[in-house]
């Protein structure tokens, strides 16, 4: 009996261990088949990074009406009382970095329900069917907890034009769009759930996903005006340590056109700065040079022989001369350099005086007639033109082509030239004829180039009339290589620099300078801050 046993034992063995592996294969397999189709959605719980509304500034249009989803799901009866039925879709829509994930956070914080955060390329799997099916997962999970909110992050993912593209026929991103069109608003409905979804591309969504049933409302969540930029300036600012001769409403007012994100970012900068020159909290200096490198680039000490200064040092000067004498006071020259940034070898930064909304014809004209000025210069003092111009030649063009095209500036009339907006993989015509004759091309050739030449023209009379200044300005740039725009209208109205010019660069960041002289020098940065008077982030001349 032993012998059998031990003749037998090691078969069993092998028998036993072969059944155990393949039972387990099975099951780890049938899982895995199974779990294609769960939603990857996830629910959020509040006691974790909570954000509210208080957390939220920048947007007060936007909050109200994604506010109004958590009255209804608090109190209910406030609103059913009188026969109103909630939103069962809202859509926010804006550029990137304008908060829209952010709100959808404060409602996750503020809202007294089951919140479930997903993105669109969740749904995208490799195997066919898979999107849709974690659709129908994703709402069933939705039933078993409503009344609840459902997050759908980047919804263009999933939410594209149907029959879009160059090889059309039912894809699987299609067979996604379908299942959830149908889940938001089919034949059984979904009573309780309430999506909010979030995109900065709006013109590529299906028009069926727009439609009220589905995404009752959009919320435009735009880039925030001077207000909202303070706003959300105080709130960064309680996690930084900032000096007190900092003022917040002046940093918003140089920084327009930035987003909450690029606000934030700002702040980071500068408490990077900061502490790159050992201090102990945010200056305005620190301030200066985090958002003049955001928006320019950070400086490059790059090694330039004598000629390329003094080339860059024309071009930039013909900037500041042109704008210096044009300027209707709301785009002043803020600073001058002929350090390097970015991919420019100068720059010449303008300090807007308000917020860009529209665009008159007598500033878009002055925009030409500055851009030119740097080549104009470059060959009234050198004799010779070089490539540096040719961002500002682009710029001009571009500016000259909208004002003829599309906003009617010109001896055309107020008539749209060609369109140029459609893409070929949102299902539009991959080529699109000319809706103006050949007659009518030469004229529009002929127009541009009229308004290009007038203003080469103006610009040319100016430098001319004002050559000492420019002399001037080039020999000073050479020497202190950066100016602020104060010493160029000193230089126009009296000749020569009145004030003192404070160096930057590598003196500031020696750490040998001592307690006074560094008091000293933010005195004199944050008056000239005040000289300066209101006014956005600067906008810059490429060189």
């Amino acid at each position: 009996m032993m012998t059998l046993i031990v003749n037998l034992l090691p078969f069993i063995l092998i028998v036993g261990l072969l059944y155990f592996l393949f039972v387990r294969q099975l099951k780890m397999a049938g899982r895995g088949a199974l779990s294609f189709g769960k939603s990857k959605a996830r629910m959020l719980t509040r006691d974790k990074d909570r954000v509210t509304f208080k957390d939220v500034a920048g947007c007060e249009e936007a909050k109200e009406e994604v506010h109004e989803v958590v009255d209804f799901l608090k109190d209910p009866q406030k609103f059913q009382r009188i026969g109103a039925r909630i939103p069962k879709g809202i859509l926010m829509v804006g550029p990137p970095g304008t908060g829209k994930t952010l709100i959808a956070r404060a409602v996750a914080g503020e809202a007294e329900v089951p919140f479930f955060t997903i993105s669109g390329s969740d749904f995208v799997e490799m195997f066919v069917g898979v999107g849709a099916a974690r659709v129908r997962d994703m709402f069933e999970q939705g039933r078993k907890s409503a009344p609840c909110l459902i997050f759908i992050d980047e919804i263009d993912a999933v939410g594209r034009q149907r029959g879009a593209g160059l090889g059309g026929g039912n894809d699987e991103r299609e067979q996604t769009l379908n299942s959830l069109l149908v889940e938001m608003d089919g034949f059984e409905g979904h009573e309780g759930i309430i999506i909010i979804a979030a995109t900065n591309r709006p013109d590529v969504l299906d028009k069926a996903l727009l439609r009220p049933g589905r995404f009752d409302r959009q919320v435009i969540i735009d880039l925030p005006d001077l207000n909202g930029r303070e706003e959300i300036l105080k709130i960064h600012a309680k996690k930084v340590k900032l000096h007190d001769s900092v003022d917040l409403l002046l940093v918003a007012r140089n920084s327009p056109g930035f987003s909450g994100a690029d606000l934030a970012n700002l702040l980071n900068e500068s408490a990077l700065t900061a502490a790159r020159h050992n201090k102990t909290k945010i200056h305005p200096e620190d301030i200066d040079e985090a958002r003049e490198k955001i928006s320019f680039g950070r400086e490059r000490r790059k090694l330039m022989d004598d000629e390329d200064k003094r080339i860059t040092a024309y071009h930039e000067a013909g900037h500041a001369i042109v704008q210096a004498v044009i300027d209707d006071g709301y785009l002043p020259v803020h600073k001058v350099t002929i350090i390097p940034r970015g991919h420019s070898l100068g720059s010449t930064m303008f300090a807007p005086t308000k917020d860009m909304l529209s665009y008159a014809k007598k500033r878009i004209l002055n925009q030409i007639c500055c851009a030119m000025g740097g080549r104009i210069a470059e060959d009234l003092k050198m004799g010779d033109i070089t490539s540096g111009a040719s961002g500002d030649i682009k710029m001009a063009t571009k500016l000259a082509r909208s004002m003829v095209c599309d906003w009617g500036m010109s001896a055309l009339g107020p008539v749209a030239y060609g369109d140029n907006q459609d893409h070929v993989f949102l299902g539009k015509e991959i080529a699109r004829d000319q809706n103006y004759s050949e007659e009518t091309a030469l004229r529009i050739d002929a127009e541009i180039r009229g308004i290009v030449d007038e203003q080469y023209k103006r610009a040319t009379k100016i430098l001319t009339d004002n050559d000492d200044a420019l002399e001037t300005l080039a020999q000073s740039l050479l020497e202190f290589e950066t100016l602020e725009g104060k010493h160029v209208q000193e230089i126009l109205e009296t000749g020569k620099i009145q004030s003192d010019v404070i160096p930057v660069g590598p003196l500031q960041n020696k750490e040998d300078i001592n307690e006074e002289d560094a008091s000293d020098l933010e005195e004199d940065i944050s008056s000239e801050e005040e000289d300066l008077g209101p006014g956005p982030s600067p906008a810059g001349a490429p060189a």
